[in-house]
């Protein structure tokens, strides 16, 4: 008995393969298939938790803070029972502006920079007493700020909050740092970016200023006239000195050397009794005869 092949058959089978039904069944599975994955990946990242570079986990228990700190890298959990809060122990930079009196009752109007940071320590303290950064921002470092800046400048005058700015800037940086500590809070630096003054004071200040400079320049004149006056005195007390020991050297002796010296080998024309009474004219015929070899 011969048995009958049809060879058609498979590209038979094949044909209907590659029916649209088939593919459209074929591409369902597919995306059954990666919905599950992904399901079970979910499901599996419920039992882990990421903790980011520069940051703190707070791990909670039905929404209890624990006392454990979960530090970077990962950590497992169990879902429903476990929740963790991340928060930022990061350098944080708080600027402000804020105005208050100074120690004379000027007006002074003070911009503020503050660089803050969480203690890493105690971030699950910090968290159940305050909650995230952006109410410890708005909740603990601003009132800081404002209630500082008023008790420093409060204890300057307006000109020492010119020319002591280092001091005002370190007493803020102690006061502050005293304060955000009760929260554990730690101060990493405080800039005072600027200080304004009204413009009242400031038209005072130059006033001040000018007064000072005019006040110098006529002690510099009164101080200069001084001394030109004590170096005329000085310098009449010398020749007065000069004069005094020039007659007191002055003998007839010399007084007749002299004369013997400047004459020119001629008579007076005319002379007193008192100029014949000083000379010696036999001294001056002997000089002359001197002269004359």
């Amino acid at each position: 008995m011969q048995t009958l092949i049809n060879p058609e058959l498979p590209a038979s089978a094949a044909n209907a393969e590659s029916t649209p039904a088939v593919r459209r069944v074929r591409n369902a599975l597919s995306a059954i298939k990666l919905f599950t994955v992904m399901l079970c990946l979910a499901l599996l990242s419920r039992f882990f938790v990421v903790v980011p570079a520069g940051e703190r986990g707070v791990l909670m228990r039905f929404g209890a803070v624990q006392e454990q700190v979960l530090a970077e890298g990962i950590h497992p959990l169990l879902p429903l029972m476990h929740s963790v809060q991340l928060l930022s122990v990061r350098v944080q930079t708080f600027s402000m502006e804020t105005e208050a009196a100074s120690r004379d009752l000027q007006d002074v109007g003070a911009e503020v920079a503050l660089n803050w940071h969480i203690d890493p320590a105690q971030v699950n303290t910090i968290y159940q007493r305050l909650g995230d950064i952006d109410r410890i921002s708005s909740g603990v470092i601003r009132p800081a700020i404002e209630d500082g800046i008023k008790a420093v400048l409060a204890s300057f005058t307006a000109e020492q909050l010119v020319s002591e700015r280092s001091r005002v800037k370190e007493a803020i940086a102690s006061l502050l740092s005293e304060r955000l500590q009760r929260y554990n809070l730690l101060l990493d630096d405080v800039d005072l970016l600027q200080v304004d003054f009204s413009d009242r004071f400031r038209e005072a200040v130059e006033a001040k200023q000018v007064a000072e400079q005019e006040a110098k320049r006529a002690e510099f004149e009164a101080i200069r006239a001084q001394r030109l006056a004590d170096a005329k005195v000085f310098q009449a007390r010398g020749q007065a000195q000069a004069q005094e020991l020039l007659q007191a050297s002055l003998s007839p002796e010399i007084l007749e050397h002299e004369a013997i010296e400047k004459w020119n080998g001629h008579l007076p024309l005319v002379m007193g009794q008192d100029a014949i009474g000083r000379f010696d004219f036999r001294s001056l015929i002997k000089a002359d005869r001197r002269q004359g070899r």
